[in-house]
């Protein structure tokens, strides 16, 4: 496939198992949007920022992100097998970045053994899921062995972009008495193939707890119908839909942004069409580093005191307590 990188800075890299599930161009195709560059990219609005979710304002070592008191983000990888257009931290990984020296993995695992406070690492990068299994289980040893640690996640994007990554090597370097959450990055069912399905069932198998995390793209999956088709998928397959991001600003990636209330919108019509473990949590992380929160709709709004009007999934309203 040729690809153009002509007012793109962001690196481009494909796997052959992503090739495979574009089935049309960069101007229509749900997939090939998601990796290939456009010249939307060359726009950088002025609220756009090398750090959009401010990770540095809360890095005490370098590798480490502690913006809440009982977890960090472990920053052990620097490259992915893929990268996506709408990256949040596309100014800080691919080629010319430098991964974590051996030293500064160390004092990373220092600051976490000295705080125990902290009950979950999060791994990230880049994808932790691009290192060895060798070097991942080493990692995972040190964290494992940190008593006040009790739960080791892992946010990837390999299980769907290179499925083949997920060997018997890999499975076994993740199975562990304490508690090892994979949480897969997807964004379109039209990324589900047959490998992806197995490379799935292996992590489960493993022992590990699978959930999602998706994007709202404009013009990727910011519909009911692509959203539900995905997460009905991602529920049959063990797959627990976690969190859905409201895109964040990141340099060159506001055609990818719509408006808040159009995905509220969406999740009020999900509401209505989806059980409930298929739903997943629409999350903005609010620009400078000041943590995630939720953009629930709201469906209950209190009109006198004691009294409130409840909305349904329909939009029929009725008052609660309900009037004699």
């Amino acid at each position: 496939m040729s690809i153009s990188l002509k007012k793109s800075t962001h690196p481009v890299r494909l796997t052959q198992a992503v090739r495979d599930t574009i089935k049309g161009t960069v101007a229509d195709d749900p997939v090939a949007k998601q990796y290939l560059p456009q010249d939307a990219e060359s726009f950088i609005h002025p609220l756009e920022r090398r750090d959009p979710i401010g990770d540095d304002v809360h890095t005490p070592v370098k590798g480490i992100v502690h913006r809440y008191p009982d977890r960090v983000l472990f920053k052990v990888a620097s490259a992915c097998a893929v990268y996506c257009r709408y990256c949040f931290r596309k100014e800080m990984i691919g080629p010319g970045t430098k991964g974590l020296l051996q030293d500064e993995i160390n004092a990373a695992l220092q600051y976490i053994r000295s705080h125990k406070d902290i009950w979950e690492v999060i791994l990230t990068g880049g994808d932790p899921l691009v290192l060895s299994p060798r070097q991942l289980s080493a990692v995972i040893d040190n964290l494992c062995a940190i008593p006040h640690v009790q739960v080791v996640r892992i946010h990837t994007r390999v299980p769907v972009a290179d499925p083949q990554r997920i060997t018997e090597e890999l499975c076994a370097a993740l199975k562990r008495d304490k508690a090892v959450y994979v949480a897969i990055h997807i964004n379109h069912a039209q990324e589900i193939t047959d490998d992806v399905r197995r490379a799935l069932k292996n992590l489960h198998a493993a022992g590990c707890v699978l959930l999602s995390q998706s994007v709202l793209l404009k013009g990727v999956n910011d519909n009911t119908a692509a959203l539900e088709d995905l997460f009905r998928q991602l529920t049959a397959l063990r797959v627990k839909p976690y969190y859905l991001h409201h895109p964040d600003f990141a340099p060159g990636t506001s055609h990818f942004r719509g408006s808040i209330k159009r995905g509220q919108q969406i999740m009020r019509e999900l509401l209505g069409r989806l059980s409930g473990i298929a739903q997943p949590t629409y999350m903005l992380d609010i620009p400078g580093g000041f943590g995630k929160v939720p953009l629930t709709p709201q469906y209950l709004n209190e009109i006198e005191d004691g009294l409130y009007m409840a909305e349904d999934y329909q939009g029929c309203k009725h008052h609660y307590p309900p009037k004699e």
